[in-house]
């Protein structure tokens, strides 16, 4: 036997008296499950190759015409330029390996519009750097992808304040610390989150004149490549393109406006995961108050345990919603930049920009689905306020006793021991008051009755259901 063979067969891993397997070449594929799991495909035209593409011959046309009505350049070269920018003439594929040739993206794109342009090519990209480009192309994406945030925001809100009015008075156990609290109402918990997702909505239509803004102010932001009309030509193009303007800027538009962007989205992810979290728990066997939709007919829920209804569809938005809390890190760290640029922020924000927008959207998306089709369990609800045997009205007994005289301190210890009597004896709280003569001397059988009724302790909460569901009923 040949050793060297021998070794050189156990070095490529072949196994010792098995015959070695032909060498294949690996298919990779796609990658990214963006691009094959999640996310809506309107949100992923926002940010797709060709998407992206268009959005950057759109500036540098906007330029040309600036640029012409200054007279700097010609008129004519200004609409070829403006034409063969829409036509679709400028390929993909043909950016990409004038690309993989000079290794710059944005000259790419300028080289294979100049060479569909014939003589007006020759003005393409006129004062420009291409951070004035791509900066300008990733505001007008920000905002078409805020804008479709949005309405998945509005549409969010429209489920849950429907489930706020259909349940304003369903009431059930109000929890804290993961224990049973005084009773609140289902429609109060839905009126909560309609209120915070509206929060989200303000906070776009606040910080959106702040975040799709920007430039054509050079390579180090003085416009000194743009002529004397620098400033004019910058606010012509901006207003053409709907954006606000860099008011002083380096090569970049700030960073500090892509952190807000990042720390905004975070913030709704946030929310999206706080709702899912609250799905999953009263989803959960020894609870389950409400169940996320499930197709009975079809959908398996697990592949060992044919019972399984399982909140999947929750469970993903908390996953996705923790990567896109994540991204706020890189994005500060790419705010930070070397004088008037390096260029270590581009490679992360190839991932931040279009990871953050799509899985923010995918996961409002999804939380819209699970509360517009929802199952709710009222009676579920009131058994396991029932379950409780009294307790979670203690606070509401402390009330009535103060209202007869008692001090609130005294009836509050009165009310603590008791409880502890009842738990250990295992019976309902109403029977231990019942033999206590500081309450039986104040609330008559008839009193104390009504003082277990849940419905008699939801306080304002349906009033709070109907302020909220119609004031955000009539915001757009």
């Amino acid at each position: 036997m040949n050793r060297g063979s021998s070794r050189a067969r156990m070095a490529k891993g072949a196994v010792v008296g098995r015959p070695e397997e032909p060498e294949r070449t690996l298919d990779l594929g796609l990658v990214c499950p963006l691009d094959f799991r999640y996310g809506r495909a309107e949100a992923k035209r926002v940010f797709s190759e060709e998407s992206k593409l268009h959005l950057l011959l759109e500036v540098e046309a906007a330029l040309a015409r600036a640029h012409a009505s200054t007279g700097r350049i010609p008129g004519p070269a200004a609409t070829v330029i403006t034409k063969k920018a829409a036509s679709g003439d400028v390929k993909l594929a043909r950016v990409k390996a004038i690309e993989r040739e000079i290794q710059h993206d944005l000259m790419a794109v300028v080289k294979a519009l100049s060479e569909v342009c014939g003589d007006a090519g020759k003005y393409v990209h006129l004062g420009a750097t291409s951070y004035d480009i791509i900066d300008t192309a990733n505001a007008m994406q920000m905002k078409e992808a805020f804008g479709l945030l949005r309405a998945q925001l509005q549409r969010l809100k429209a489920a849950l304040l429907k489930l706020a009015r259909t349940h304003r008075e369903t009431v059930m156990l109000g929890r804290t610390h993961g224990q049973a609290a005084s009773p609140i109402t289902f429609g109060l918990k839905m009126a909560v989150f309609a209120a915070e997702t509206q929060r989200h909505v303000d906070r776009i239509d606040d910080a959106l004149p702040r975040i799709a803004v920007g430039k054509l102010s050079g390579p180090v932001g003085t416009g000194a490549g743009l002529g004397k009309d620098a400033l004019d030509l910058q606010r012509t193009v901006m207003e053409e393109l709907d954006l606000g303007v860099e008011e002083a800027s380096t090569q970049i538009v700030q960073r500090d406006r892509y952190v807000e962007a990042l720390a905004l989205l975070a913030n709704v992810a946030t929310s999206m995961d706080r709702f899912a979290t609250e799905v999953r728990n009263l989803q959960r066997t020894e609870i389950h108050e409400v169940e996320e939709p499930f197709d009975v007919g079809k959908q398996v829920g697990s592949s060992s345990m044919p019972h399984k209804r399982n909140p999947k569809d929750a469970e993903q938005v908390s996953g996705l919603a923790r990567l896109v809390r994540a991204n706020v890190a890189p994005m500060m760290e790419s705010a930070v930049q070397w004088h008037e640029r390096d260029l270590a922020n581009s490679a992360a924000e190839r991932f931040l920009l279009p990871h953050s927008f799509l899985l923010t959207d995918h996961v409002v998306a999804k939380m819209a689905t699970v509360f517009e089709g929802l199952v709710v369990y009222p009676e579920r609800m009131k058994a396991n306020l029932e379950a409780t045997k009294g307790l979670v009205f203690t606070e509401a007994v402390v009330g009535r006793l103060v209202d007869k005289g008692m001090g609130r301190q005294e009836a509050h210890e009165l009310l603590r021991t008791s409880a502890m009597k009842a738990l250990e004896r295992n019976v309902h709280l109403k029977a231990v008051l019942a033999e206590e003569a500081k309450v039986s001397s104040r609330l008559p059988p008839k009193d104390l009755d009504a003082a277990f009724d849940p419905r008699a302790h939801i306080g304002v909460a349906p009033l709070i259901v109907d302020d909220i569901v119609n004031r955000l009923g009539r915001l757009t």
